[in-house]
């Protein structure tokens, strides 16, 4: 499994972040060691309040563990990688908290330990903590038989098209994919041998290049979103410099904004707002599924979760009536009988706590495997929406290269493709592809 760790203060917004369901289908806080509190919220901040003894600014040390997204991986492999990921690191015996997520159909896993080691009162040390994470994954992958990703094996093998929080961040706000962003950027840089070169193949996408801030190159779509150049085509500024010069002879970020705005006409405004209303609709939809079935699912939870409660307390029950008390009690002790009883009750009480976990695993791969289903096709639905707005990222760029009587022979296909849509077929007309291609 993929492991990311980082050293970071902040208890209070981890918290936050990570008890999360917003975002998360299902998020459960699996374990709390070595805590005076039985809350993530507070247990963090025991960690801070210790270490205002010390001059630690960064005193946890936060876990992502991610599994292959085709495996189904059971508690105990998750809990057998942190305590390879604890050993290797030398947090052994630390408090530390572990949080499973699931999201998007996948399950994993966050843990959080305090870097304060109590006894020196200063922050256990974690040189080279990456190169050591990246040795664990390995290993993990290697013991379960899992493909290697390449990047794992050789760094300079990484997908290139891999982006950012920040990145993810903008493509949202651009209704866009990150990684078909990625991609574009880096083939329009890939066959391009001149800064011309560049700017043509990125206008032929409906993407004009712009002078930035501190002489860096940037690309400004139709909606008037900025994207860095070095960052999306993943090379040094210097680079890109060094390759399409200084960028004095390009326009301001503003003035390409009000030439691409003074292009748009309400005709072309209206089609692109049409075509994201839909995508929305869409969207709005499996999203609504997706709650009914999130919704249902943490009921079957809690009904296992109080049926095991109530059935543990019925077994506790029936183990304690066989221990005698009293007289019979004190000569079962004599004798040696009570000693036999009570570990007959300890070995059953861990029989009963395993198979209270195989029923929850079992239910949680159940459950994993219905949303799996809608996950794909809200995937499958994003994708077409990405080539969708790629190709009305072209559609726009001829449009703007266009002289008049060609934009009014345009005008038309764009008036039958809405006419098709608001037919009698809305179905049809939601795929926007086939009809602006």
């Amino acid at each position: 499994m993929i492991l990311k760790g980082s050293q970071r203060g902040g208890g209070k917004q981890l918290a936050a972040h990570l008890l999360k369901t917003k975002e998360n289908e299902h998020v459960e806080v699996h374990e709390l060691r070595g805590f005076s509190s039985d809350d993530l919220d507070s247990a963090l901040h025991e960690v801070y309040a210790v270490s205002r003894g010390t001059r630690a600014k960064q005193f946890l040390f936060s876990l992502s563990l991610n599994p292959p997204e085709q495996e189904h991986v059971p508690v105990e492999a998750f809990e057998a990688a942190i305590e390879a990921v604890e050993q290797k690191m030398g947090l052994q015996g630390q408090p530390r908290a572990i949080v499973f997520h699931e999201k998007d159909g996948r399950r994993h896993a966050h843990v959080v330990w305090s870097r304060i080691d109590t006894d020196k009162m200063k922050a256990i040390n974690l040189p080279h903590y990456k190169l050591k994470l990246r040795d664990v994954s390995r290993q993990l992958y290697l013991e379960h038989g899992w493909q290697i990703p390449r990047g794992l094996l050789n760094s300079k093998e990484r997908d290139p098209r891999n982006y950012t929080r920040e990145e993810w961040e903008q493509a949202k706000r651009a209704k866009q994919d990150p990684k078909m962003l990625k991609s574009l950027f880096q083939e329009c840089w890939a066959s391009s041998d001149s800064p011309k070169a560049f700017a043509q193949a990125l206008e032929a996408r409906g993407y004009t290049l712009a002078r930035g801030d501190r002489r860096s190159h940037v690309a400004v779509d139709f909606r008037g979103e900025v994207y860095a150049i070095a960052k999306w085509v993943g090379v040094k500024t210097r680079d890109v410099r060094a390759c399409l010069g200084s960028g004095d002879d390009l326009p301001s970020i503003e003035k390409a904004k009000s030439h691409i705005a003074s292009r748009m006409n309400a005709m072309l405004r209206c089609h692109i707002a049409e075509a994201e209303l839909a995508q929305q609709k869409r969207m709005a939809m499996l999203a609504l599924q997706r709650e009914q079935i999130v919704e249902r699912q943490r009921k079957e939870r809690a009904d296992l979760q109080a049926a095991h409660a109530k059935r543990a307390e019925r077994e506790k029950a029936e183990r304690a009536s066989r221990l005698n008390k009293g007289f019979r009690g004190l000569w079962d002790r004599l004798t040696g009988r009570y000693g036999k009883q009570a570990a007959e009750n300890e070995r059953e009480h861990k029989l009963s706590a395993q198979r209270d976990r195989r029923e929850k695993n079992t239910m949680i791969e159940r459950q994993l495997d219905e949303r799996q289903s809608l996950h794909i096709l809200v995937r499958s639905t994003r994708a077409a929406h990405a080539r969708d707005m790629e190709q009305l990222n072209r559609d726009v760029a001829e449009y703007m290269r266009m002289g008049k009587s060609e934009r009014l022979e345009l005008r038309e296909k764009f008036r039958d493709a809405s006419a098709q849509r608001s037919g009698p077929s809305k179905d049809r007309g939601m795929d926007r592809g086939s009809n602006l291609s």
